[in-house]
């Protein structure tokens, strides 16, 4: 029972029908639109990979940096307890300046070269952190030409 007097009613619906031009540009944006959904899901996806890789690198690395630090306590707490225990020996005090000198030679030089070591590895955990985000970029952004 439909009243003519109703706006709203089916009666009274106007037949329209959409121009093969607008229906054509509204199905092409439809189309743009699912093509840049599957290359932003794409990336997106791609993306959380490479950060995975990322801290899975820099955790890594990280417990590779501590584990060489532990050594070098190790090492360094090993000296000086060995230094104490020759100190506790000597017999005189030319003698006791004499290893006190040696030790602490020894102790600059081994620094040095665990500095050294360390900012070495540093480098490395750095280096191999940013190679996923590089070789992510390199899919994306061509290298200028020279």
């Amino acid at each position: 029972m439909t009243n003519p007097a109703d706006p709203f009613s089916a009666s009274s619906v106007i037949p329209f029908e959409v121009p093969e031009q607008v229906r054509a540009f509204a199905e092409k944006g439809v189309s743009q639109a699912r093509d840049n959904y599957a290359k932003f899901k794409d990336a997106a996806e791609n993306h959380n990979s490479t950060i995975e890789a990322v801290f899975t690198s820099a955790n890594k690395g990280a417990s590779a940096y501590t584990a060489k630090v532990m050594e070098f306590v190790k090492a360094n707490t090993t000296a000086n307890l060995d230094f104490a225990q020759e100190l506790l020996s000597v017999k005189s005090p030319a003698e006791a300046l004499e290893l006190c000198t040696a030790h602490s030679r020894k102790s600059f030089e081994t620094l040095q070269a665990q500095a050294k070591e360390l900012a070495e590895l540093s480098q490395k955990v750095a280096a191999e952190t940013v190679e996923p985000i590089k070789a992510n970029a390199a899919k994306y952004y061509k290298p200028a030409a020279a």
